[in-house]
């Protein structure tokens, strides 16, 4: 690991004499007083026993002093030398943690053709064609991120639409929820796909009244041009870690579970942690598609020294909801007939979860509809009643349901009594209210997004983003949990005002619940004496701005185990 540096929101005085290229020079741990102090504005601490502070003492890695600015309390925890820093107004919290996010993809995003913003198909369109005047005739073109839900034209593109700008040049191009593609005839050709080509189990090829592929593949089906993607090299991927976990840790974030993880990323990864290129602590699940279980950790807890975890795998039971793949009870509204896919069955799942709690491996499952949700519980209880704790590596799983976005009223305490932990992205609700009556129409939305439901049934919520699915702003989150709006202030008709959750429970959806959801309690999450010392701090006091103003916020420092690793001054 780096040496501990400390910088305060005063950096510059600290680097006073110093070049400019001199300011991003790592200072070390000798060079700098005992310990470090904060003070001089509002400290939320996630800590019931201690909800609030004025001065925070950290000594090295430690949180040694939590209360008021009161009397010699800074050289008392910190030492004689500590520096103090005034906040000057802006809020501290414990460090904000994306309980779902995608690292690597995060980072490719950054470098990719962007399609975040696209409004239209023509849009798409253009966008495209600048990507085919730049790239080599005949090479692939990739991108990821468009979602029609807003478009004018109300439908997926198609072949069709990519066909007329890129002719010649292989395109796939990801939705943004990650369970869909839309690829041209160049793509289809070089794939073999034709109207003769089955879907495979747990995916579906869609295709025209004619009978030939649309272009749009789902789920499983979007493999089948896995093989004909641009090389991903090491170079591309180790840049790519970088660039996320540096814009994570600007964003504020402390901490990231980084699902569906490429088990032959983690040598990598582990060594862009180690080596002080990726400051963030990363808690990983192994993307798992052959149901292949972990060693797993036989302790409760995890180390925190180590900054790069590997305890879990992460499987998917069901697609999405916006390119219907999320597996219902009852039709899709807006498509008779439809279902959408079971990706994992049964007795195959058991059998991966009994194996799972002999050997202490963390489940994270995704799980999106209610038919998912429901199977994945049950298949989850089997397992429970089958390995008693005395066989388990781990008394207490904390295994995980990833989404749990649209649940049957009568398996939300169902999450408490089996000691599942829902991991849920906020942000997912309020893009999803301009297109989920369409899909489910409004009686199922009761149980969707249920995040005041499941905690006053006694659940807990990891709170996530599912970047770069969704933007992976913590200010977006929060502000959807307690407002349950778009980012323009709307809310649909149904959308069930009701499931906000207060600001203290969303400030540990993004922090306390986490490192529970991580086995990281012991040590993270809340601002308390003897804890590590993850810090997050935000311009503005986002526990009493009003609603809108909580998105205005900006990350000021992130500290992860009292090292800087982000500061606005800087």
């Amino acid at each position: 690991m780096r040496q501990a540096y400390l910088l305060g929101l005063s950096a510059l005085a600290l680097l006073a004499g110093c070049s400019a290229a001199d300011n991003n020079a790592v200072v070390t741990a000798t060079s700098l007083p005992s310990g470090l102090c904060f003070s001089g504005g509002p400290i939320y601490t996630a800590d019931d026993s201690n909800p609030t502070a004025q001065g925070l003492a950290i000594s090295r890695k430690t949180i040694t002093y939590v209360g008021p600015d009161a009397g010699n309390w800074c050289a008392q925890h910190a030492g004689k030398g500590a520096r103090n820093i005034d906040l000057s107004g802006a809020a501290l919290f414990p460090g904000f943690t994306d309980g779902h996010g995608h690292l690597m993809e995060i980072g490719i995003k950054e470098m990719s053709l962007k399609l975040t913003d696209i409004k239209s198909i023509p849009e798409l369109q253009a966008r495209l064609k600048t990507a085919v005047d730049t790239t080599p005739k005949g090479e692939t073109i990739f991108s990821r991120g468009w979602i029609e839900t807003h478009w004018p034209e109300k439908r997926f593109p198609t072949k069709d639409d990519l066909d007329a700008v890129s002719p010649d040049h292989p395109v796939v191009l990801e939705r943004a929820d990650g369970h869909a593609v839309v690829v041209n005839s160049a793509m289809l050709a070089l794939a073999g796909i034709d109207g003769d080509t089955p879907s495979p189990d747990g995916g579906d090829i869609l295709k025209g009244v004619d009978g030939s592929p649309t272009g749009m593949l789902i789920d499983k089906a979007a493999f089948l041009v896995l093989p004909f993607h641009p090389e991903l090299t090491e170079a591309r991927k180790r840049e790519a870690y970088i660039k996320g976990a540096s814009l994570y840790a600007s964003r504020g974030w402390t901490n990231i579970h980084a699902v569906s993880f490429d088990p032959a990323d983690m040598t990598l990864a582990e060594g862009l942690v180690d080596g002080g290129d990726i400051g963030l602590r990363v808690y990983g699940s192994v993307l798992s598609p052959n149901g292949k279980v972990m060693p797993g950790s036989n302790a409760v807890q995890t180390d925190l020294d180590n900054h790069f975890t590997m305890r879990a795998i992460k499987l998917y039971v069901d697609g999405a909801l916006g390119s219907r793949g999320a597996a219902l009870f009852e039709d899709y509204s807006d498509d008779p007939g439809n279902l959408g896919i079971m990706r994992m069955q049964r007795d195959a799942s058991i059998a991966i979860f009994k194996d799972a709690l002999r050997t202490g491996t963390q489940v994270t499952a995704h799980a999106i509809g209610d038919k998912a949700n429901r199977e994945l519980l049950d298949w989850f209880e089997a397992a429970f009643d089958a390995v008693p704790v005395s066989e388990r590596a781990v008394a207490e799983p904390r295994w995980r349901v990833e989404h749990a976005q649209i649940l049957s009223l009568d398996d939300l305490a169902r999450f408490k009594a089996l000691g599942v932990i829902p991991s849920m992205q906020p942000s997912h609700a309020i893009g999803d209210l301009h297109f989920a009556v369409d899909r489910l129409g409004l009686s199922r939305l009761e149980g969707a997004y249920a995040w005041r439901s499941l905690i006053d049934a006694g659940a807990i919520i990891v709170g996530g983003t599912d970047a770069p699915v969704e933007v992976g702003d913590p200010m977006i989150e929060f502000y959807a949990a307690v407002t349950r709006k778009d980012l323009n202030g709307f809310s649909g008709p149904g959308w069930y005002p009701s499931e906000v959750v207060s600001r203290d429970d969303a400030l540990k959806m993004f922090t306390l619940w986490p490192a529970v959801g991580a086995f990281q309690d012991h040590g993270l999450g809340s601002l308390t004496v003897g804890k590590r010392a993850d810090i997050s701090v935000f311009d503005k006091d986002i526990m009493t701005v009003d609603g809108p103003d909580i998105l205005e916020a900006k990350a000021v420092m992130t500290v992860v185990d009292g090292e800087i690793i982000f500061n606005a001054t800087q």
